[in-house]
C-alpha cells in the first residue's frame, strides 16, 4: 500500500550525497544531476573528493561527496547549506553536519553506524541515538541490508551487491522528489550498455529503494522543483573540463585549423585530455606525452606545423612548462595553454580548489615574457573563453593562458549548445604560397602579429628559435638595441589585444557604494550575493573579470565610480595586488579565503554589509 504524502514545492533545493570512497557517490550525485537538467531545471553541481585513489576506510579524510543545486529560477552556486543530505557512513555524517539546514531532511544508511565505525569517525556515542539529530528530519534506512536482500536472487556477489547500495538510497531520492524512475532507468541502461549484469543489478536497486521510500513512514512529504524558464534550444549538463575540450573543437573547425593536444595527464585537468581523446573523428589528434615538458613541446611543434595547438595542466605542471612558454612567446607562434587550477604549492591538496596561479600566469617566466591571460568563470562558459582563447592565440600570433579551475573544471551546469555558424569568426593570418616579400617578423599594423609561414609552405622557408632574432628578417641578433626593440614589440602586440576583447561589464548599476570585483570561478557565489543585496535596495554591483592581460579598457571608469571598492578571491590577494600596479589612484579592500573551498552566499554577505556599514 503506498502512503499519502505532502507535496512541497520548492523554488530551489540544495541535495548532498557524502558517503565512502568506493560507495558511488559521483556516480550518484551525476545521474541525478542529469535527471534534473532532463527535467528542466536549472543546475549547478560541486564535487568534492579526496585525492587518495583508496582513502581509509570509514574516515573523515576518505569522504567523497557530491553537492547539487537545483531550481526554477536562475542557479549560479552549488548552494551554501543542504536541505537533503544523503550520508552513507558515519565519518560522512559528521564531516557535513555542518552545512545541513536546521529542519533538512538527512537519509542515512544505519546498517553502517556500527560501533567500530562510529569510533572510527570520532564519536563518542551513536550519533542516531544520542540526540544530536533532534533538530533534523532522519531517515534511518538499513540501505546496506535492503540492497543485499533485493539481489539476493540475481546470485550475485557479496561486492557487487555492496556497490549498489549507492543505486538503492537514489531510488529514495528519486521518490522524495517525484522524479521520473523510468528515465533513471534509461540513463543506467546507457551509461552501463557494455555491462549488462551492472545494468541488471543497478535497475533492481534502484527499483527497490524507491519502493522503500513510497512505504516507510518516515517520509512524510515529498519536494517539487518545477522546471525554470528558459531560452529556446537544446541543453545539456556540461562540466568546465569538458565544455574546455568542446570549446577547442569548436575552434578548430571555424578555424580551418587541424586541432592537437599534446598534455600530460594531472588532476584536475585530465578530462580535457580523455575527452579530446572521443573525438578523433572529427579531427583531433591527442598525444598522451610522458611528461608536462614533452607535452607543450609537442603542442609548440604542431603549432609551427600549421596546428591549433593547445596543453593542458595544472599548477605544479604548469610550473614545468614555463620554460616551454618562453619558447612559443619568442617564436610568436599561437598556443592556448589551459592551467585548472588547484591547491598548492608543490602537489598541495590536488582535488580542491584554489585562484593560486594568477601571478604564475602573468610573470611565471624568465626574461620580458608577455603572453594573453584570460580567465573562465563558470563550468558552461569554459567553451566560451577557450574558444575566444584559440580566436586570440591564432589572430594574434602569442600564446595565451587560459586559467579554470577544480571547481570549475569538475563542476557542471546546464549549457545551452551553439549553433557552430553562430560563432565568432577565426581568421589565422596564414601566409601563403611564395607570398612576395614574405618576411618572418613582418607585422600588421593593427595586431603587431607576424604571418603564420607554416612549416613546407612553397617558397617560405624561415627560421624561428628560441635565441632572439632580427626584426622583420628573423636573423640571429645579439644587437642590444633589437633586442629592446623586440622586447617592445611582443608586449605591445600583447596590449594591443585590448581593442580586440570586450568592455567589462557590470551586474548592477554603474556607480554605487560598493564595487564587488572577482575574477574566474567565483562569479556564481559573488553574483549571486550581489543580486541578493540589489534586492535589498544597497547599491552595490559586481565587476567580474574573465580578461586579465590586457584588462579591458573601461576598467578605470568603472573603478572610478564607486565609493568603496573590494576585491575576493580564493588566495592571499593576487588579483587586488595586480591591480594595485595598473591603478594605483584606487583604495581596495580584500577578502580572501584559502580553505580549498569555494565562497558562500552567506559569508559574502555578511562581508560586505560590514563594509558598506563602517
Amino acid at each position: 500500500m503506498v502512503k499519502k504524502t505532502d507535496i512541497i514545492e520548492l523554488e530551489d533545493v540544495v541535495v548532498k550525497f557524502v558517503g565512502d570512497s568506493g560507495d558511488g557517490m559521483q556516480l550518484t550525485g551525476t545521474i541525478f544531476s542529469e535527471l534534473a537538467a532532463f527535467s528542466g531545471n536549472d543546475l549547478a553541481t560541486f564535487p568534492d573528493f579526496p585525492a587518495e585513489i583508496r582513502a581509509p576506510h570509514n574516515t573523515i579524510a576518505g569522504v567523497s561527496g557530491f553537492q547539487m543545486h537545483m531550481g526554477r529560477r536562475p542557479i549560479y552556486t552549488p548552494g551554501d547549506m543542504c536541505d537533503v543530505l544523503v550520508a552513507m557512513n558515519p565519518a560522512s555524517l559528521r564531516a557535513n553536519i555542518k552545512w545541513v539546514k536546521t529542519g533538512a531532511t538527512i537519509v542515512v544508511d544505519e546498517n553502517t553506524f556500527d560501533e567500530k565505525a562510529i569510533s572510527k569517525a570520532g564519536y563518542q556515542t551513536n550519533p542516531l541515538e544520542n540526540g544530536d539529530l533532534t533538530d533534523y528530519n532522519v531517515i534511518k534506512a538499513p540501505i546496506s541490508e535492503l540492497t543485499k536482500k533485493s539481489l539476493k536472487d540475481l546470485n550475485i556477489d557479496k561486492k557487487l551487491a555492496m556497490r549498489a547500495k549507492n543505486m538503492f538510497v537514489l531510488g529514495i531520492i528519486l521518490y522524495l522528489f517525484e522524479r521520473d524512475l523510468k528515465r533513471v532507468l534509461k540513463l543506467i541502461e546507457m551509461r552501463f550498455a557494455k555491462l549488462p549484469e551492472v545494468v541488471k543489478v543497478n535497475k533492481t536497486a534502484l527499483e527497490s529503494g524507491y519502493r522503500y521510500a513510497e512505504t516507510i513512514e518516515g517520509v512524510k512529504s515529498r519536494y517539487r522543483v518545477n522546471p525554470a524558464p528558459m531560452e529556446r534550444g537544446k541543453y545539456r549538463n556540461i562540466t568546465g573540463n569538458v565544455a574546455a575540450a568542446w570549446g577547442l573543437l569548436a575552434a578548430s573547425e571555424k578555424s580551418g585549423r587541424p586541432l592537437f593536444l599534446g598534455s600530460y595527464p594531472i588532476t584536475p585537468a585530465t578530462e580535457i585530455l580523455m575527452e579530446l581523446a572521443k573525438h578523433k573523428s572529427l579531427g583531433a589528434k591527442v598525444f598522451q606525452a610522458e611528461d608536462e615538458i614533452a607535452g607543450i613541446c609537442s603542442a609548440i611543434g604542431a603549432s609551427f606545423a600549421g596546428s591549433l595547438a593547445a596543453t593542458t595542466t595544472s599548477g605544479p605542471g604548469f610550473s614545468l612548462k614555463s620554460e616551454a612558454i618562453g619558447l612559443a612567446v619568442i617564436t610568436e607562434l599561437p598556443l592556448v595553454i589551459v592551467n585548472v587550477q588547484r591547491a598548492g604549492p608543490s602537489t598541495g591538496m590536488p582535488t580542491k580548489s584554489e585562484q593560486s596561479d594568477l601571478m604564475q600566469a602573468l610573470y611565471g617566466r624568465n626574461g620580458e615574457c608577455p603572453v594573453i591571460v584570460m580567465v573562465a568563470s563558470s563550468p558552461a562558459n569554459c567553451f566560451h573563453y577557450v574558444y575566444m582563447a584559440s580566436k586570440l592565440a591564432m589572430e594574434h600570433m602569442v600564446p595565451v593562458v587560459l586559467l579554470t579551475d577544480g571547481y570549475i573544471g569538475f563542476g557542471s551546469e546546464l549549457f545551452k549548445i551553439p549553433e557552430v555558424d553562430q560563432l565568432p569568426q577565426i581568421n589565422p593570418p596564414l601566409a601563403k604560397p611564395n607570398e612576395p616579400g614574405y618576411k618572418p617578423y613582418k607585422r600588421d599594423e593593427k595586431t603587431l602579429a607576424r604571418k603564420w609561414a607554416i612549416a613546407g609552405t612553397e617558397g617560405l622557408r624561415h627560421r624561428v628559435g628560441g635565441l632572439e632574432k632580427t626584426n622583420i628578417e628573423g636573423s640571429v641578433s645579439t644587437d642590444p638595441l633589437n633586442h629592446q626593440l623586440m622586447v617592445k614589440l611582443r608586449e605591445e602586440k600583447v596590449n594591443k589585444v585590448v581593442d580586440f576583447i570586450p568592455e567589462q561589464t557590470l551586474v548592477g548599476e554603474k556607480s554605487g557604494d560598493l564595487l564587488v570585483i572577482g575574477w574566474g570561478g567565483t562569479e556564481g557565489a559573488l553574483k549571486s550575493t550581489v543580486k541578493r543585496m540589489q534586492e535589498e535596495n544597497y547599491k552595490i554591483s559586481l565587476a567580474q573579470f574573465n580578461y586579465i592581460k590586457p584588462l579591458p579598457k573601461n576598467t578605470r571608469s568603472i573603478l572610478a565610480n564607486f565609493k568603496k571598492i573590494i576585491v575576493c578571491e580564493l588566495n592571499m590577494g593576487q588579483f587586488v595586488n595586480y591591480l594595485k600596479i595598473n591603478f594605483q589612484e584606487f583604495h581596495y579592500h580584500q577578502y580572501n579565503k584559502v580553505q580549498g573551498l569555494p565562497f558562500h552566499v552567506n559569508e559574502l554577505t555578511e562581508v560586505f554589509k560590514n563594509l558598506l556599514e563602517e
